[in-house]
C-alpha cells in the first residue's frame, strides 16, 4: 500500500474500503496530492539562491559531453593521456595496501602531516623562507578547492577582485557566490612586428591596471603560467602588480599551477617572494599538474597564517579533509623530488622538456592549415587564431560566439576538439577572444598524429 495512503488514513483523509485494498477514490486522491507537493516543490526551487543566479553554465560540461557523443580527438581538456611518473602510481598503491590501516582512514584536516612537511621543504627552497606547516599550508581538492575556500575565506559582500583576462572560468562565478563583484582587465595585445604571435606579445597596460584598484579592492587573481594564454609573467610586470597590491592593500590571489612549465628563457617568478608581498600572497598548487594525476584532485594554498587561518574556516566547514591515501603518495613524490630538485631527472625539469617538442610540433600543425598558433612560453595549452579559416557555420546557434560555433562545427564536422577562447573572458570583453580557440598538447605523440592526419586532410579537402 502506498505509504501516502496510510498517512491520509492515519488523519481521517480517507476511509478504509472493506477489502483492504485502496479503492479508486483513494488512488486519485493519493495522485493528487502527490502533483500538489511536486507543484509545490517545484514553484519553491524553481530560482536558485542568488548566489547561484547567472553562473550555472559551464563551458565544460557542454564541451565535454559534445566530445563524448562525436568521439572526436580531444585536445580541448587539460590533462595528460599518458601515464604518470611510476613512483606516484606505485606510491599510492603501497599507500593503501602496505603504510597500515590508518592510512585508510581520515588524516588530519588540513593536510596530511606527511604531505605538508613535504610541501614545506619544497617550497622553503622556491620561496627562500622558512614555512610552518601547521599553520601556512593547506591541502585542498586540487586547485579548485584552494581558489573557493580563498574567496569564501577573503572575499566579502561588496568586495571587488580584479581579474586578469583570458581567465581560468571558474575565478568569475567563485566570486560571486562569494558576494564579490569581479573587475575585469584583458591582457592587451602589441603589435611586435613579426609574423609569429607569442604569449609574451600580450601585455598588461599599466594605467589601465592602476585605475582598476580603488577602495573597494579586496584581491587581485593572477595566473601565471597563464590558463589559457601560456603567459610567463615577468619580473617587472609582477613588480607592477605588486606595487599597486601594497598602496591599495589588496590580497593577491597568485596561481601557479603551471609552475614548472616554462620552456625557452621564460622564468617562473613567485610573486609572494617580491619585497612585502609574502604577507599578503596566497600561492596556489597543484599535485594534478606537478604530477601528471589531474583525476587525483589535489591541491594546496600557501600564505601567512592570518591569511590561511580563513581558509582553514571554510574548508573544516565544506571538505574538512581530502583522501589520505593520496596526500600520501604526493608526499612520497615530493620527498623523492626534493632530492633530486637541481638535477635534470627531477620531474619538475622533466616534464617541461617533455612538453616542449610537443608544444613546437604543434605550432607546425597549426600553421600548416592556416591557424596562426600563439607560442605559449609556458603551461600546456596554445591558443591560435582562426580568422583564416573560412568556414560555412549556418548550421550552429547563432546567439553563440564565433568561436563557439567554430569549435562545436569542427568537432562535429573534422573530429577534432578544442575550446572556445571567449569562454576564459568576461561578457564584455569576449570580442576580444572570439577569433582564438585553445589547443591541449600534453598528449601521447599518437594523439597529437591523429590531430596532424584530421588536420591534412581537412588542408587537402580545402585546396582540392
Amino acid at each position: 500500500m502506498l505509504p501516502l495512503v496510510r498517512a491520509l488514513r492515519s488523519v481521517g483523509r480517507l476511509t478504509k474500503p472493506a477489502c483492504g485494498c485502496a479503492s479508486l477514490l483513494e488512488t486519485r486522491t493519493v495522485t493528487a496530492q502527490i502533483d500538489l507537493q511536486r507543484k509545490m516543490s517545484s514553484q519553491k526551487f524553481a530560482n536558485p539562491p542568488k548566489r547561484l543566479e547567472g553562473i550555472d553554465k559551464n563551458v565544460w560540461v557542454e564541451f565535454v559531453q559534445l566530445v563524448l557523443d562525436t568521439k572526436a580527438v580531444n585536445l580541448g581538456q587539460g590533462f595528460p593521456d599518458f601515464f604518470p611518473p611510476d613512483y606516484v602510481t606505485k606510491g599510492l598503491v603501497d599507500a593503501a595496501q602496505n603504510s597500515g590501516p590508518l592510512t585508510n582512514q581520515y588524516t588530519r584536516g588540513f593536510g596530511h602531516p606527511r604531505l605538508i612537511a613535504a610541501i614545506s621543504k619544497v617550497y622553503n627552497k622556491f620561496l627562500g623562507r622558512e614555512l610552518d606547516p601547521a599553520k601556512e599550508v593547506l591541502i585542498t581538492v586540487g586547485a579548485y578547492g584552494s581558489l573557493f575556500c580563498s574567496m569564501m575565506g577573503l572575499v566579502e559582500h561588496g568586495d571587488e577582485v580584479i581579474i586578469i583576462e583570458p581567465y581560468f572560468d571558474c575565478y568569475e562565478p567563485m566570486v560571486k557566490m562569494a558576494g564579490g563583484t569581479p573587475v575585469f582587465i584583458p591582457l592587451r595585445l602589441r603589435d611586435s612586428g613579426s609574423n609569429v604571435l607569442s604569449s609574451a606579445d600580450f601585455y598588461l597596460d599599466p594605467a589601465e591596471l592602476a585605475s582598476k584598484f580603488t577602495s573597494k579592492t579586496k584581491a587581485i587573481v593572477v595566473n601565471t603560467p597563464n590558463n589559457p594564454l601560456g603567459k610567463v609573467y615577468r619580473r617587472e610586470e609582477l613588480q607592477m602588480i605588486a606595487d599597486l597590491c601594497i598602496k591599495h592593500d589588496v590580497v593577491c590571489l597568485s596561481d601557479e599551477v603551471y609552475e614548472h612549465m616554462t620552456y625557452n628563457d621564460a622564468e617562473h617568478v613567485r610573486i609572494a617572494t617580491l619585497p612585502g608581498m609574502w604577507e599578503r600572497t596566497i600561492t596556489i598548487g597543484s599535485a594534478g599538474k606537478t604530477f601528471s594525476v589531474t583525476g587525483w584532485k589535489l591541491g594546496w594554498s600557501i600564505g601567512p597564517s592570518y591569511l590561511l587561518k580563513h581558509l582553514q574556516t571554510v574548508h573544516q566547514n565544506c571538505i574538512y579533509t581530502c583522501p589520505t591515501p593520496i596526500q600520501e603518495a604526493v608526499a612520497r613524490g615530493f620527498e623523492l623530488e626534493f632530492n633530486r630538485i637541481n638535477s635534470e631527472e627531477c620531474y619538475f625539469k622533466a616534464l617541461a622538456e617533455e612538453l616542449k617538442p610537443k608544444r613546437d610540433n604543434m605550432a607546425r600543425i597549426l600553421t600548416e592549415v592556416g591557424f596562426k598558433p600563439v607560442i605559449p612560453e609556458g603551461g600546456y595549452f596554445m591558443l591560435a587564431e582562426i580568422s583564416n579559416m573560412k568556414v560555412d557555420l549556418s548550421s550552429e546557434d547563432p546567439d553563440q560566439p564565433y568561436d563557439y560555433k567554430f569549435v562545436k562545427w569542427m568537432t562535429k564536422n573534422k573530429g577534432l576538439a578544442t575550446i572556445p577562447n571567449s569562454a576564459f573572458y568576461s561578457a564584455d570583453h569576449k570580442p576580444l577572444a572570439e577569433k582564438f580557440i585553445r589547443f591541449c598538447f600534453i598528449k601521447e605523440d599518437s594523439t597529437l598524429a591523429q590531430a596532424e592526419k584530421i588536420i591534412k586532410d581537412w588542408k587537402a579537402s580545402m585546396e582540392g
